[in-house]
């Protein structure tokens, strides 16, 4: 099939990469312009268009694919199907009503519709995800699914480890559909009794609470956001301590009430609720690299 793929993120370029080695190589592949990253705020491509150089793919990066300009460079490619995949902005009438347009989306919907589906799973502790190929219509999410495939949530996953499984299961789902095509596809509507939305993640996602929640709970929240967002704690004086890695435990003799911290014997330990404590393995001090507690723990005391 004649596939035009729009796409952002690192999951996507990985989908990207699939599909471009079958029969359905993309004759276009669209994405977000370039945006200013980092402290030297230089002018970066997202990975899709990194991916997409690389594999010798025509590409474009339009302000919108909703206005008269970005329609007409889709249509110039004469696709059979638009795929989507973690294109990070929304398609719109009339491109939706002029495209068949399927989408790769990394939950088990109608479980997790919306912005940070893997991450919110993880957050929940759902014991398993999975991918949904699903046709895109003007709901968030809410299209009907051809295919959906699991995946589990190991006990040691991070975002860092789940997200590339999921890509490639992705990817092998999507080019199923693909080889099946449109019309051999049988597309079941969502059952909305059983919809939960994955929301945007904002500043606040971030903060530990351990006054709220119990350090299983941070764990997870932790493993969720790394390394590409990065879970922190207030300190004491107000800064902010990344956290990349933590372990949970029943809180025992010489561990901080829940909300303090605690630095001592080569360990930052954080309690929690539920008579809890988290220990905070790996962590990152502001403008510093990320280090063990021990490293971190020598440089305070000098």
């Amino acid at each position: 099939m004649q596939t035009v793929y729009l796409g952002t993120s690192e999951f996507a370029a990985i989908v990207l990469g699939a599909l471009a080695g079958t029969a359905h190589r993309p004759a276009l592949v669209i994405t977000r312009p370039d945006r200013p990253r980092g402290r030297g705020r230089r002018l970066q491509s997202p990975p899709v268009a990194q991916t997409a150089r690389e594999l010798g793919l025509e590409l474009a990066q339009p302000d919108t694919v909703n206005d008269d300009l970005g329609r007409s460079v889709i249509a110039a490619a004469a696709p059979d199907v638009l795929v989507v995949c973690a294109f990070g902005a929304l398609i719109k009438e009339p491109l939706l009503s002029e495209h068949a347009i399927l989408n790769v989306h990394p939950s088990l919907l109608p479980r997790w519709r919306g912005a940070a589906p893997i991450e919110r799973a993880m957050i929940a502790g759902d014991e398993r995800t999975g991918v949904s190929i699903m046709r895109l219509t003007a709901g968030l999410d809410s299209g009907p699914v051809a295919l959906t495939a699991p995946e589990p949530i190991l006990a040691h996953d991070t975002y860092a480890t789940l997200s590339p499984r999921l890509a490639e299961l992705g990817a092998r789902l999507l080019i199923e559909a693909l080889d099946v095509g449109l019309r051999g596809l049988h597309f079941a509507e969502q059952d909305e009794t059983g919809v939960t939305y994955a929301d945007k993640l904002v500043a606040e996602d971030r903060i530990l609470d351990p006054a709220g929640a119990a350090a299983g709970v941070l764990e997870r929240r932790v493993r969720a956001l790394t390394p590409h967002i990065g879970a922190a704690v207030r300190l004491p004086d107000g800064e902010r301590l990344g956290v990349l890695a933590a372990t949970a435990r029943a809180a025992i003799g010489g561990d901080p009430g829940a909300g303090e911290l605690a630095f001592s014997g080569g360990e930052v330990r954080l309690g929690c609720a539920g008579d809890t404590t988290l220990r905070l393995d790996v962590v990152q001090p502001p403008g510093r690299r990320a280090m063990d507690a021990a490293a971190y723990l020598r440089g305070r005391a000098r």
